[in-house]
């Protein structure tokens, strides 16, 4: 059949086959143009500052310039695959960033003479050990900065409130920790004594011969201590009627005279009745507890879990300070006993009540303001002339060297006891400037410290003392830089804002994460509730 003409049919049509180009590059080996999308994209990846190297090199590492190693690496690779030199190159090339390049501290001019120094020194150049064979120069300015290597130290976390600030808490005035660190009350004079009360045990002369070689395992000593609460002393009661018009305990005066010291939050409760102020602390606190490496660098870590959690510590450092405290003593002997008896002892406490004596002294602050505390002694110890010294005991504690970055114990106790001493001063500043504080306050003779630590590291149960150590109070106040006129600066400024107030409740805390303190209006009604449930609960069982 004749198709009409124009008209193609189905099986005359043909297939055509374009070749691709295909580049022949006679003189050598791959492509002789460059795709247009791949134009200007380098195969390594670079910035704007690196020199541009070779995009391709069979030979590896094998030829390399060793000379010019690291002279074209980029800094987004650590592959030196690619690295070369070109002399014309490097004449011409130059950088358009002028910006000054901060060198590190070992090539910095003020580090050069110390360097030259210590060439001189060492005899020949690159001797960085000594003739006894120890670590050296090199070995020490290691161990330096690495220490200074903020990536090896554990992130910062916010630590939490020891109360929580509610809506209705009106804050008044905030004070900040440099300021008050510039505050003075000079020329107070020693307080006086009121009243006497309680009894004490002599303490044992034997553990001033405790060593590490000869350790004594730390005893539990059931004992009864008591931890009352300014406005439920009954002597302060009655005092209240006739001498002063601020009232507090050693403890509540120490965290505020020492508060540029600390911190761990706490708080303490002020009633201001007239004239008259009482500074509380809350009931069932952990206010009594003992810090554990509160100013340390790197303080423990919040982990309720761990043995060594910031409040499993402070368990361990009061139960260690109660047992110790009571252990160091001659018990089955006669007491020292005051004109008044221990005013908290009750018949309904079954048990033998901890040796401690109370002593309620007043000050006088100038302006009409008239200071109210009680004060406590731990122990009396006869002196060879037949005179008795009082003394506040404490116990230093260790728990892990490792992870506390301190000396070991029981390798530098002996030998190097003001290096461990120097080391709790560091870690432990806070705690032990409230104890020096509450030395003074009750006018204690000599303050003892025992150095306890576990038996095992992994074990808080168990523990041993390995030495005691004494000073005089205001001795150890000034090695340890305690202003008591700052103390007592700090004391007054705060008592001064809150008699300006009007009557009522108010509450001053610790800021968690800052360094500062905080003075809170707080209704009168705050706290009431929790004691009204503890009484109910104390009432049904």
């Amino acid at each position: 059949m004749t198709l009409p003409e124009g008209i193609v049919g189905e099986a005359e049509e043909v297939a055509h086959f374009n070749p691709p180009i295909i580049q022949d590059n006679v003189t050598g080996w791959g492509p002789c143009d460059m795709p247009e999308q791949f134009k200007d994209m380098p195969y390594q990846p670079f910035s704007k500052g690196d020199r541009l190297g070779k995009i391709s090199d069979w030979t590896g590492a094998a030829f390399q310039d060793k000379k010019y190693t690291n002279k074209y690496m980029s800094q987004h690779g650590s592959s030196n695959q690619y690295s070369y030199y070109h002399e014309e190159d490097e004449s011409t090339f130059h950088l358009v960033d002028t910006t000054r390049i901060q060198k590190p501290p070992y090539q910095r001019g003020r580090f050069r003479q110390n360097q030259r120094n210590m060439r001189g020194r060492g005899g020949q150049r690159g001797n960085y050990n000594d003739r006894k064979g120890q670590p050296g120069i090199r070995n020490k300015w290691n161990k330096q900065m690495g220490m200074r290597n903020q990536k090896n130290t554990a992130p910062i976390k916010n630590r939490d409130a020891s109360v929580t600030v509610r809506p209705d808490w009106v804050t008044i005035e905030e004070m900040d920790f440099p300021r008050l660190a510039k505050l003075s009350l000079p020329n107070v004079k020693e307080g006086e004594d009121i009243e006497c009360c309680g009894s004490l045990e002599y303490y044992d002369k034997a553990y001033d011969r405790v060593n590490v070689k000869s350790e004594k395992p730390l005893q539990r000593i059931d004992r009864i201590f008591h931890t009352v609460t300014t406005t439920d002393d009954p002597v302060i009661r009655k005092l209240s009627k006739t001498v002063g018009n601020v009232y507090a305990t050693d403890a509540i005066l120490a965290t505020l005279m020492c508060c540029t010291r600390s911190n761990y939050s706490w708080d303490i409760v002020i009633e201001k009745i007239g004239d008259k102020l009482f500074f509380d602390k809350r009931d069932n606190t952990e206010f009594d507890l003992l810090t554990v490496n509160e100013t340390s660098v790197e303080p423990p870590q919040d982990d309720s879990n761990s043995l060594n959690s910031p409040r499993n510590l402070a368990l361990e450092a009061t139960f260690i300070n109660h047992n110790f405290s009571q252990q160091v003593l001659k018990t089955g002997e006669p007491r020292y006993k005051f004109d008044e008896p221990n005013p908290f002892i009750s018949e309904e406490e079954e048990g033998e009540v901890a040796s401690v004596a109370y002593r309620y002294r007043k000050w006088d602050l100038d302006n009409g303001i008239t200071l109210v505390s009680r004060c406590e002694h731990d122990a009396v110890l006869p002196t060879p002339n037949g005179e008795l010294q009082f003394l506040t005991i404490k116990a230093l504690n260790e728990w892990d060297s490792k992870l506390s970055g301190s000396v070991e114990w029981r390798q530098k106790l002996d030998t190097q006891r003001g290096a461990v001493l120097a080391n709790e001063l560091r870690n432990n500043a806070c705690k032990l400037a409230k104890w020096t504080v509450q030395a003074l306050l009750a006018g204690s003779d000599q303050i003892k410290f025992g150095y306890v630590s576990r038996s095992h590291v992994r074990d808080s149960s168990k523990h041993v003392i390995l030495g005691t150590q004494q000073y005089k109070p205001n001795e150890f106040a000034t090695q340890i830089n305690l202003n008591m006129d700052n103390a007592w600066g700090i004391l007054r400024c705060i008592i001064d804002i809150c008699m300006k107030q009007k009557d009522g409740k108010y509450l001053i805390m610790k800021d968690p994460n800052k360094p500062m303190i905080r003075l809170y209006d707080i209704p009168d009604n705050t706290f009431e509730s929790e004691n009204e449930d503890a009484d109910e609960e104390d009432g049904g069982l």
